[in-house]
């Protein structure tokens, strides 16, 4: 009888130890979630259009992406490596202010997509991208170009 009561103790223990394993491992994966979300907060960026930026604008501070063409004229070099110019998807313009070396691609009337925040009317861009060959334009700028009906298909 001894021996049967001591077996039935083990079977409770493992149990026991099986339960504070499952709690162990589920308060782990709640951690390292937890964790990467914090990580990954200022990580994400979504994109936005000119016509998106200003029919609902973004939140004080809040850091995007924006893309579309560049307007032709738009571009104003000051002091240094200040420049400013206009983003378009031909619906909505937005003045943009960048400090520091554009790329070699960047040129008026090509896609770009700047990364930055609003500072009241004028996007202040902390990252320029520009297309990377005659074809080539940002999957954002063109999905928000058809969105306008606007876009045209590049000769090949």
């Amino acid at each position: 009888m001894a021996g049967k009561q001591e077996f039935r103790g083990l079977k409770g223990l493992k149990k026991q130890r099986r339960i504070q394993i499952i709690a162990l491992a589920v308060v782990a994966l709640v951690g390292a979630t937890a964790l990467i979300g914090y990580a990954m907060r200022d990580g994400i960026n979504f994109f936005r259009s000119p016509s998106q930026v200003m029919s609902e604008p973004p939140a004080l501070g809040e850091t995007f992406r924006i893309g579309g063409l560049v307007v032709e004229g738009s571009i104003k070099r000051g002091e240094g490596t200040d420049v400013t110019f206009a983003v378009t998807d031909t619906n909505a313009t937005v003045p943009v202010r960048y400090s520091g070396i554009l790329p070699d691609l960047f040129s008026e009337g090509q896609g770009m997509i700047a990364l930055g925040r609003m500072e009241g009317e004028v996007f202040v861009a902390t990252e320029v991208l520009a297309k990377h060959d005659e074809t080539y334009m940002p999957k954002e700028v063109m999905d928000a170009l058809k969105e306008q009906g606007v876009y045209k298909k590049p000769e090949s």
